[in-house]
């Protein structure tokens, strides 16, 4: 049953599976070899007996070998570790076939990796090192035609092989080899006792199996239990519901529109003069704005936003310069051209003795503290910027300015803005703004995405665990400088965040935009959000999860990380994520992650958050927000006070529960079923007194609705502190109890 792995040569290696019989074996030979360089093939044969339609080949180079270029296979690699995927020419090795198509050139010494992964599995020598050992804690509970199993990880595990069998004692049949140390078992039936053993493989062999253990599904046992805890509470800021302004149809009931984007870095007050920078040519033009009137890019907004209740987040330009004409794209070849762009300037008074004014000169030095001034000057008495608005008007600092030597070559040119030099930047700025509204919340960096983040786009050397992420150094910049000027400078820190999700083909799940998606790539869509928060998900579908090699191949769970930060170097800061997308977009998977971020962003505590619209249709990623807002067509809301959840199975249910601070006695739960199959859920734990209303998201539901929104399927008489109920396959459920 155990696959062997013998050493031919010095450059040769070939391996086999390790978990069962079926072998893959895998040939690396060096070609040649030079001072500082050398050349590798690779070659795969299939030994089994069905054809391998697809592979994904990783290993570990043992120095600092870099590949520069790579033939027959798409090459993504993060340092030593290295992942090789088929070409759709080279993807099909038929049962008892080779394929020896690959080939590559690297910098460094000429060595032979010890170990390879063929699609997941575990392949190398077996001339070293000792077997994992054996797994402890293995528990196996039953569930509505499902067996969940899990246990404690094994030292040096690389996989486990889940082994079942319908009689105590064996033999057993292996039905599942996971990298996590959690498997559920679906391919059961309910009234049948299954006995499971769980090994612990690695290069070495795998470990002797587990205790035995058993279960017996059964329709009436819950697949899921989910327990609230009421004593636990905390407080759901209404911003969490926002989205980036834009002309979208079907907009649900949000709470915060942003003004931000790449158009707005070059933004011009004054004369309402922008540039796209490289979404379109370096074109200078009237994009945002065809007025002639000062700040009317902006004002427009803020009116309607408070027309409607909500909240604005405006933009600031932090990068130094701005678009001074309208006149189309922009030379690139000798950045900048100052001919085409003004001067930036923080505080008037630096330059100039003359007063604020709401219209300025179009000409010159533009001054980010008088285009704050006239923006609150055209809402006389309201005090837009003020603590106690209820649509209050929030400030960004510009956007994503760790690539501006890309997105904005046209003013930044080519050289990478430091870190330091963004800093000062900010602290500069955010004082000449504080100093004319005190109570402003500024929103900081906006950086683009994780890199930005850790390593400021690998400027700095950063590691997993240190305090020496780019967040680090701006978090204690900030606390010295607002400990001096005797306030926050910056209230909230800012950042992006699209999922490094791919498949196996390397789609990534913002590029799911079909209507027909697999389940693997529901799958991927439904579980990314984990990534925020989950302090055990490493996503195993995921094809390239650089960012959890990055990390050490340890789980992403960002805002965590981000909080133990803040709480540690600058307490007062609160979180943001002013861009983010879950994918799916026109697919149930896309409402069942848009409806989990929301409830994400509620229970990590975020200030707030902003949805950007993707180019083309995106209901049902919209449909998510209309489970938590006006989800029964009469403006009601998910409650604005959370209560603590704890899921017994957060890889296929979660639910979010809510009480309502205007009346005590309602409970709001938003449950969520991102399994392909339905899930008898019980809620425990939460006093519920009254009727539950039920209203849902499906795939079935959705069908021809537009815009999408959740179907009010019953109501039942509720007491007591338990409530059951089954949550179809892929679904969101909303229920109000009152």
């Amino acid at each position: 049953m155990k696959g062997r792995c013998v050493l031919l040569l010095t450059a040769i290696l070939c391996v086999a599976r390790l978990a069962t019989a079926q072998t893959c074996p895998v040939t690396y030979t060096i070609v040649n070899s030079w001072s500082g360089g050398f050349q590798a093939g690779i070659s795969i044969t299939n030994t089994g007996t069905t054809a391998i339609n697809g592979w994904t080949l990783e290993w570990t180079f043992p120095g600092n070998q870099q590949i520069g270029q790579l033939w027959g296979g798409n090459l993504t690699s993060q340092g030593q570790n290295i992942t090789v995927t088929s070409l759709s020419w080279d993807a099909s090795i038929p049962a008892g076939a080779s394929m020896n198509s690959v080939g590559f050139t690297a910098t460094g010494t000429a060595a032979t990796p010890t170990a390879f992964l063929l699609n997941g599995v575990a392949c190398g020598s077996s001339g070293g090192g000792n077997p994992p050992p054996t797994p402890t804690g293995v528990t196996a509970t039953p569930g509505n035609d499902q067996v969940t199993l899990s246990w404690s990880a094994s030292a040096g595990a690389v996989s486990y092989n889940v082994e079942r069998s319908t009689t105590s004692g064996g033999p057993y049949t292996t039905v599942a080899t996971p990298t996590a140390t959690r498997f559920t078992d679906t391919n059961v039936t309910n009234g049948i006792t299954y006995f499971y053993v769980v090994e612990a493989a690695n290069l070495a062999g795998p470990s002797p199996n587990s205790v035995q253990v058993s279960a017996t599904p059964a329709g009436s046992i819950p697949n899921v239990t989910v327990t609230i805890n009421p004593a636990n509470t905390q407080h759901i800021s209404p911003w969490i519901y926002g989205i980036n302004a834009g002309s979208i149809p079907n907009l649900p009931k949000v709470t915060l529109t942003r003004l931000g984007g790449n158009r707005w870095t070059a933004y011009n007050w004054t004369t309402n003069a922008s540039n796209a920078g490289s979404d379109f040519n370096y074109q200078s033009d009237n994009f945002l704005s065809s007025s002639t009137v000062a700040g009317e890019a902006v004002r427009p907004a803020i009116a309607s936003d408070i027309a409607g209740g909500m909240a604005t987040m405006m933009t600031v330009q932090l990068q130094g310069l701005v678009s001074a004409d309208e006149k189309g794209p922009v030379s690139i070849a000798n950045p900048p051209d100052l001919a085409r762009f003004d001067q930036v300037v923080d505080r008037k008074s630096t330059v100039s003795t003359a007063p604020f004014t709401t219209t300025p000169l179009t000409t010159g030095p533009v001054f980010m503290d008088e285009f704050a001034w006239a923006m609150d000057q055209k809402f006389p008495g309201v005090g837009i910027f003020g603590a106690s608005s209820a649509t209050p008007t929030f400030v960004d600092l510009d956007n994503e300015p760790e690539l501006w030597n890309t997105t904005h070559l046209e003013v930044q040119g080519s050289t990478a803005i430091t870190p330091q030099a963004y800093i000062t930047r900010t602290l500069t700025l955010s004082q000449a703004l504080k100093n004319q509204f005190p109570n402003m919340v500024i929103f900081g960096p906006v950086h683009y995405g994780f890199l930005g983040i850790y390593n400021w786009q690998t400027q700095l050397s950063a590691t997993p665990t240190g305090a020496n992420w780019f967040a680090d150094l701006y978090f204690q910049a900030l606390s010295s400088a607002s400990a001096t000027y005797g306030r926050p400078l910056v209230d909230v820190y800012d950042f992006h965040w699209y999922p490094e999700d791919y498949d196996s083909n390397s789609l990534r799940v913002t590029s799911m935009t079909s209507s027909t998606l697999t389940d693997a790539q529901m799958q991927l869509v439904v579980q990314a959000p984990r990534n925020l928060w989950d302090s055990t998900f490493t996503d195993p579908g995921n094809s390239n999860p650089w960012v959890n090699q990055v990390l050490g191949n340890a789980p992403i769970q960002i805002l965590p990380r981000l909080k133990a930060k803040i709480a540690a170097e600058f307490p007062s800061m609160k979180l943001s994520i002013s861009e983010y997308e879950a994918g799916g977009f026109n697919n149930i998977a896309g409402t069942v992650a848009q409806a989990d971020e929301l409830g994400i962003f509620a229970t990590q505590g975020l200030f707030a958050a902003m949805f950007w619209p993707p180019g083309g249709t995106f209901d049902y990623s919209l449909a998510g927000f209309r489970a938590y807002r006006n989800f029964d067509g009469s403006n009601s809301n998910f409650g604005d006070t959370l209560l603590q959840s704890t899921s017994s199975n957060v890889q296929n249910v979660v639910v979010y529960a809510s009480k309502d601070s205007t009346n005590p006695s309602r409970v709001v739960f938003v449950a969520i079923n991102r399994t392909s199959s339905a899930q008898l859920t019980a809620i425990n734990g939460v006093p519920l007194s009254g009727t539950a209303h039920m209203y849902q998201i499906t795939a079935g539901t959705a069908q021809g609705q537009s815009p999408i929104t959740p179907v009010a399927v019953g109501q039942t008489a509720v007491s007591g502190s338990a409530l059951t109920l089954t949550l179809p396959a892929y679904s969101v459920t909303t229920i109000d109890v009152h």
